[in-house]
């Protein structure tokens, strides 16, 4: 006999994915808090809308500075979905909730407010330092790609862990690009681009005309401000040594 084990009321439950970003704060959380307040102001909106997970597991602090915390970043429009690697004392009704099993990706260490300098064979050297923002991803190798045919306006992302991204046009101040391979901008490239967002060293930058917000490739960040001046406007590709990206002119 043949039994029907679902019906109409039945609840749907489905796995998905995202894309999170793992904030992991330091002492003290004055200083901190300060390195993340000039990360946004130099890369406007870049939490907006994104899911962030708090990494407690290393820091010593109480239920109230904790608390405290999470108020000071919401006040920030960082919102916590949850709290990773904390004691089971900290937490209280209200709170985000625990997190474990994430896997772990390359960090993200947000530049300091340096200028690069240029070296005689038009490169610049990208450094980086803390607050450290994780990207939590499934790693997966960048084997596929895409191709975007019409330009990437203010507010929109274009996300594809599984590869490269290709724009065949320009990408506004707002937009984003993150890709698990290489970002090839076949136009003005004023917005975000991310390449090996999965932990993929060898992923390259490549566009026309170089006007962007924020560069990250394998989880080295580099804002505007910190770009050689010589390399705004041009066509440029960009690429990682060790913890420094490396950009240069193209011909």
């Amino acid at each position: 006999m043949t039994k029907v084990l679902t019906d109409a009321r039945s609840i749907r439950i489905k796995g998905r994915s995202f894309l999170a970003l793992v904030l992991s704060p330091e002492l003290p959380l004055d200083w901190w808090l300060g390195r993340l307040d000039d990360l946004a102001a130099r890369s406007a909106g870049f939490f907006l809308g994104r899911p962030v997970v708090l990494d407690v597991a290393d820091l010593e602090i109480d239920r109230a500075q904790l608390k405290g915390l999470i108020e000071e970043l919401g006040k920030r429009n960082v919102r916590i979905m949850g709290i990773e690697g904390g004691r089971p004392s900290l937490f209280e009704p209200g709170m985000p909730p625990a997190m474990k099993g994430g896997r772990p990706a390359p960090d993200f260490e947000v530049p300091e407010n340096e200028p690069a300098a240029e070296s005689s064979k038009a490169a610049a050297e990208v450094a980086s330092a803390a607050p450290v923002i994780r990207e939590e991803v499934q790693p997966a190798r960048a084997t596929a790609s895409i191709i975007v045919r019409e330009p990437v306006r203010s507010g929109q992302s274009v996300i594809f862990p599984e590869g490269d991204v290709t724009v065949i046009g320009s990408v506004a101040s707002g937009a984003e690009i993150i890709a698990g391979g290489s970002v090839h901008i076949y136009g003005t490239l004023r917005g975000r681009a991310l390449a090996g967002s999965v932990g993929n060293a060898s992923a390259r930058i490549f566009c026309r005309k170089l006007e962007a917000e924020l560069l990250a490739i394998d989880g080295v960040y580099k804002t505007a401000e910190d770009m050689a001046p010589g390399l705004r406007g041009q066509a440029v590709q960009l690429w990682l040594e060790g913890d420094s990206i490396m950009a240069e002119r193209l011909n």
